[in-house]
């Protein structure tokens, strides 16, 4: 699966003054399909975070996130806050995937589909992988933790090397 979106850690600052010469850096982890979409969104929470207008600050670096075990699944909790119809909403929500930008991902067609929020609207707050199995809260993700875990196929039809049968195909075991 190609992925939508990319991890980007972006760090930033207010432009040096007579004042302050060394101003405080400020740096964010922001989900974003490209890096012109990553600086946008990083400039609009610095704006209500810490009062830094793209006017009056810079950005000094743009990173790729790269995830460093991708072949294994994993779970992941996400603290999100996003804006309804009705209002401003917290949530935390769990996904079971094998990257944390693939989780997200995975987040943002959820609540498109479950709740209608927009892209624009959903902002993701935190984004953890859950180490031990004792950490996973929700019921969805907690069936597949089991050790026996197992998809039986019931209807499989069996092979057979004659052309006609005498008999008609039982599809149960």
């Amino acid at each position: 699966m190609v992925a939508r979106l990319t991890e980007y850690e972006v760090i930033g600052r207010r432009l040096p003054t007579e004042n302050v010469p060394e101003p405080k850096m400020y740096r964010m982890t922001i989900f974003a399909p490209n890096t012109v979409v990553a600086k946008s969104r990083y400039w609009y929470f610095l704006q209500k975070l810490h009062k830094v207008k793209k006017a009056s600050g810079e950005i000094v670096s743009v990173k790729i996130v790269k995830e460093n075990n991708a072949t294994s699944v994993k779970n992941f909790g996400i603290w999100i806050r996003y804006d309804s119809r009705s209002g401003t909403h917290n949530m935390y929500k769990e996904y079971r995937d094998v990257t944390r930008t693939h989780a997200v991902e995975s987040l943002y067609s959820d609540l498109a589909a479950r709740h209608r929020a927009r892209f624009r609207s959903i902002h993701i707050l935190k984004v953890v992988e859950l180490e031990k199995t004792e950490d996973v809260k929700r019921q969805y993700v907690k069936q597949f933790l089991s050790k026996n875990l197992a998809f039986p196929l019931p209807h499989r039809v069996q092979k057979s090397k004659n052309v006609f049968s005498y008999k008609p195909v039982s599809t149960f075991y």
